[in-house]
């Protein structure tokens, strides 16, 4: 098992944090996603998974969810 933290932008309420859990929660491997919610920051997105996740998947997971971007930071 492997959990990892992004930081994502874009998510502003509940509703966000919940269509971003959907998401990541589908794809392949994932047992377990928590976000701490930033409304006009960055938010911290937590994945538990059986193995690292490919960035471009979360990525791609993120932009079907809304409009939610990773960020650098």
């Amino acid at each position: 098992m492997t959990t990892t933290t992004y930081a994502v932008t874009g998510m502003t309420c509940e509703h966000c944090a919940h269509a971003v859990t959907g998401e990541l929660s589908g794809l392949d491997g994932v047992s377990q996603v928590s976000v701490d919610l930033v409304p006009g920051g960055d938010s911290r997105v937590t994945v538990t998974s059986e193995a690292e996740l490919p960035e471009r998947a979360v990525a791609a997971a993120l932009d079907e969810a809304g409009d939610y971007r990773l960020t650098s930071a």
